[in-house]
């Protein structure tokens, strides 16, 4: 086998371990956080907020430096050291004896992971240019599959040998993927002496600046527009069907009808973006999201706004890995891990304000007015997307 393909095949195992493990944790958290002594329920929701965001702050001012240095050390240390320190941070949590210990384990994992950031340079280092778009939508299904399967592993978990053993399981696991990237092979490694010193060089460095920022920019607008949904899709499914005694199970097929869109067609809009482009895959996708956003704030039952959510899956199939393929063809080999490092900043930045203002402006202007709005967004962008693409 190829050396390229077995490290992507290592790599996307390690991703659906850790996908799996991080995603987890969203049904037990606040069951744990309880668990610890927060009785009130009003104050169990703000603490699962702020537990689990705080880890995206440290994320988006981290990422960048961790991406430094892999440019200049090399990618392969940087996903050691971001597996093995999940693993240990996820041990760590249980045993945590107030929720104080998990703010804290957060924030420290946010400062030493950032797994994610670390392999996709590595990856589409090791890739050929011609096959870049099937192993991102490859790596972008992993992903999607473990953040899928998370939850319900987690809660099934939990349920035979409690929260903190699950946690426990869930480090072990991570370890076992830290052990398996032991096996990547880093074929190409880049000259120290070629590595930009600091972050005016970096930009001055890319022959393609404007390109590369509207592609942070892209990945900013993405992961807002998805994380100021998600957590009022359930509220308003409850609206949908205000009559129904089955909420969970109909909601909970709404929202994984988008991943399980994304995770049957990521490889597939990979081959695509091959043929014809990443930068075309990437303009269609926008413009898809976009449209089938409208009629989400339209609709009158729940079965329809699942598979409006189900289109809405495919788009997202199509940006991350074509994104992330764009950057691999835009940016110098010398500064790759370092522009992936803020492109991952901007995804944590979309993750941390979409959480944080999606409930507020939902609550003052209405559920069904969000929908408009990411509209706008998104179509916006694929304009600005296809502007820069015929002015560069």
């Amino acid at each position: 086998m190829e050396i390229w393909k077995r490290n992507l095949y290592i790599c996307c195992l390690a991703s659906f371990i850790v996908s799996a493990g991080m995603s987890q944790m969203a049904p037990i958290l606040p069951l744990y956080i309880a668990e610890l002594g927060v009785a009130d329920s009003g104050d169990v929701a703000r603490w699962a907020g702020i537990v689990f965001g705080c880890n995206f702050i440290s994320l988006a001012v981290f990422s960048p430096i961790w991406g430094k240095l892999a440019d200049r050390y090399g990618r392969k240390p940087m996903i050691l050291r971001a597996s093995g320190w999940l693993g240990l941070i996820m041990i760590g949590m249980s045993f945590a004896q107030s929720v104080w210990h998990l703010v804290v384990l957060r924030l420290l994992q946010g400062c030493l992971s950032g797994f994610q950031a670390a392999v996709v340079p590595l990856i589409a280092q090791e890739t050929p240019r011609e096959h870049s778009g099937w192993a991102m939508g490859m790596f972008f299904t992993a992903q999607v599959t473990g953040g899928l399967l998370g939850p319900l592993i987690g809660g099934m978990i939990s349920e035979l040998i409690g929260i903190r053993h699950s946690f426990l399981l869930m480090g072990s696991l991570c370890l076992l993927g830290f052990l398996a990237l032991t096996q990547v092979r880093e074929t190409r490694r880049t000259a120290a002496a070629g590595t930009p010193a600091g972050l005016r060089d970096v930009f001055s460095a890319l022959p393609h600046r404007r390109a590369v920022v509207g592609l942070f920019l892209t990945t900013l607008v993405l992961h807002f527009s998805l994380t100021c949904i998600q957590p009022i899709l359930t509220v308003y499914v409850s609206e949908l069907a205000p009559d129904t005694e089955h909420l969970a199970v109909i909601s909970g097929a709404v929202f994984s009808s988008a991943g399980f869109a994304s995770m049957l067609t990521a490889s597939r809009l990979g081959h695509i973006s091959d043929r014809i482009g990443a930068q075309n895959v990437l303009t269609a996708c926008l413009l898809l999201a976009g449209l089938v956003s409208i009629p989400q704030g339209l609709v009158t039952a729940p079965w329809q706004l699942a598979l409006l959510r189900f289109l809405h899956g495919i788009a997202i199939a199509g940006l991350m890995p074509s994104v992330n393929s764009l950057i691999r063809q835009l940016t110098p080999p010398d500064c790759l891990g370092q522009i992936y490092g803020f492109n991952q900043s901007a995804q944590f930045i979309g993750m941390f304000s979409g959480a944080f203002l999606g409930g507020h402006l939902a609550a003052v202007f209405g559920i069904r007015q969000m929908f408009f709005a990411v509209a706008l967004l998104l179509l916006i962008d694929a304009a600005w997307c296809r502007r820069t693409e015929k002015t560069e």
